[in-house]
């Protein structure tokens, strides 16, 4: 009976066996599916295997390893009927998104390993739905940032491999705010080594930028001691250029500040023609952005440049060459960062060659024959533009204005008087398919060559789109600048690039002569301000269908058909 019970045993623990097996077949082409006594695992390692996730994997996997396909994303519910998984290695893809609710239903997922893929960011909030995690693995990703609240949903996670990613700054927030953390600083002293095992941080080849924000989160490895330790314990600092290379426990770091900008002297007086360097000091951990500011426009033309006087402060110069009388005015010097911002003002002032301030604008003048006024769009509405100026004159804020509006080439005008102290306007309602021309002026004076914006509104493709649509416009060319003869050039977009060459020349020509007075002395600003445009990406190659409806847009209204409508602003 025995050696028959042992025979009987023997048989049904092979049909048992030959059964699962059969059932466990049927594995994905490309992969292979190994079965033990504790799991089920499959493992796709053939190169370009997969362009998604498949959506068949068996149920019953503990195991997933795919690597070496090209999917980008990991869906929503990518494994939520394999209920049973616990390891899933994603390495070598080429992921990019993972959403929120990717891990959905792997309650008891505990290893993730995305090693290798192209993630800037993870949705740490996808954490909620696989709480028991204990390993993961980020390394030689695209990582940039690290959000305060990024571990908060893995409170049992013990191996975390953050390096080599692209991180520059990480608050020690994020690590106290991690359970596992909190939970080992509320365990006293001596029953620390009874925790469990050693919680491991892998932190190294990031590019982290060794300045005040990174104060605390320099600290904090500083103070990590078992059962926490770093993989790597020699994290370098990758800029400021003066700390590139230096260790953490080299570094002693200051709180971050906000800006303070200073200048030695805040007014300067100078003959025409004279040579001028203007000098601000700004003070700030991090450090700012510092630019400088005439009027309205960041200043493109001068030469600027920077230099650091110490660890924490930036000298800012800026060079103007030959004084016009144009060049008179104030001059900004901003820095910003993170924390806040900080300006401060020179006045510079013109002398005529006898030594007294330029006659030309001394004291409210006769006429404005050299009264510069510089005129901008500086923001498009769905019916509109506004249009902001600046003007080198005395008492400013003293002064009213005068808006000149209408038609192009039209003989009436709407006039719009502007009080002191206001420096822009809104216009709205206009018209599609129309040319028109804007011009600040001093009151009830006439426009003068310079003080004026030309403009052309698209026309809508029918009719009963132009009663129903909003004019949709697109500045191409913002700044407007003044004091060119008329005539001289017409910068339309088909002609940009020519007639910016030909400004060019047309500046350095003016500028080398050192002339005084008048249209002979275009500000070096026209130019920068074009240039601006052009930085800017506003000035785009015009279609054939564009040129034809600014060539007909005079009195008339257009009737050609335009694929996008716009204002393509000229110098008049």
């Amino acid at each position: 009976m025995r050696t028959m019970d042992r025979i009987l045993y023997l048989l049904v623990i092979v049909l048992l066996h030959v059964q699962g097996y059969e059932s466990f077949s049927q594995c994905l082409q490309g992969c292979s599916c190994i079965e033990d006594r504790h799991s089920r695992s499959i493992i796709c390692m053939e190169e370009n295997a997969f362009r998604a996730i498949p959506e068949n994997i068996p149920h019953d996997m503990t195991k997933i390893r795919i690597e070496k396909s090209h999917f980008t994303e990991i869906k929503r519910g990518a494994f939520s009927r394999t209920t049973a998984l616990e390891s899933l290695w994603l390495n070598f893809n080429d992921i990019t998104l993972i959403n929120s609710k990717a891990l959905e239903g792997l309650h008891n997922l505990t290893e993730l390993r995305l090693q290798g893929n192209k993630l800037r960011s993870v949705p740490w909030t996808a954490f909620e739905d696989a709480p028991g995690l204990k390993i993961l693995d980020l390394k030689h990703n695209q990582l940039d940032v690290l959000p305060e609240h990024a571990l908060k949903n893995l409170p049992n996670l013990n191996y975390l491999d953050l390096s080599f990613n692209r991180l520059t700054v990480i608050s020690k927030e994020v690590f106290q705010n991690w359970p596992l953390y909190q939970k080992l600083q509320n365990t006293e002293e001596g029953e620390a080594s009874s925790f469990g095992p050693n919680v491991v941080l892998a932190l190294h080849d990031n590019a982290w930028v060794c300045d005040c924000r990174l104060k605390g989160f320099v600290e904090f490895i500083r103070s990590l001691s078992p059962p926490i330790i770093l993989m790597n314990s020699y994290l370098t600092c990758s800029g400021p250029d003066f700390r590139v290379g230096k260790f953490f426990h080299e570094v002693e770091l200051q709180a971050c500040a906000k800006p303070v900008v200073t200048t030695p002297s805040a007014n300067i007086s100078l003959p025409l023609g004279a040579n001028v360097t203007l000098r601000c000091l700004a003070k700030a951990r991090p450090d700012p952005a510092v630019w400088w500011t005439y009027g309205l426009k960041i200043i493109r033309g001068f030469h600027e440049s920077q230099e650091r006087v110490d660890e924490d402060t930036i000298r800012s110069i800026l060079v103007i060459p030959t004084l016009h009388t144009a060049d008179r005015g104030v001059y900004t010097c901003s820095a910003v960062n993170f924390i806040g911002n900080s300006s401060a003002n020179i006045q510079l002032e013109i002398l005529s060659s006898d030594g007294n301030q330029s006659p030309s604008l001394a004291g409210f003048p006769a006429d404005d024959e050299n009264v510069y006024i510089d005129i901008r769009i500086a923001k498009q509405t769905v019916r509109g533009i506004s249009i902001e100026w600046f003007a080198v004159l005395d008492h400013p804020d003293q002064t009213w204005f005068t808006i000149h509006l209408g038609r192009a080439n039209g003989d009436k005008k709407e006039t719009i008087y502007i009080g002191p102290g206001i420096r822009s306007y809104s216009v709205s309602d206009l018209m599609p398919a129309t040319k028109y021309e804007i011009c600040v002026t001093l009151k009830n004076r006439s426009p003068r060559p310079g003080q004026c914006v030309v403009f052309v509104t698209g026309s809508d493709i029918t009719e009963m789109e132009q009663r129903e649509k909003l004019i949709h416009i697109v500045v191409i060319v913002l700044a407007m600048v003044l004091a060119v003869p008329i005539g001289m050039y017409a910068c339309t977009t088909d002609t940009k690039f020519s007639c910016l060459e030909g400004l060019m020349a047309f500046w350095k020509k003016r500028r080398g002569e050192g002339g005084l007075g008048g249209l002979e002395h275009a500000r070096q600003g026209t130019f920068d301000s074009l240039q601006a445009a052009s930085d800017e990406g506003l000035v785009r190659k015009e279609s054939s269908e564009d040129r034809k409806v600014r060539r007909r847009s005079d009195d008339r209204s257009i009737k050609g058909k335009a694929d996008n409508s716009r204002i393509t602003a000229e110098l008049y």
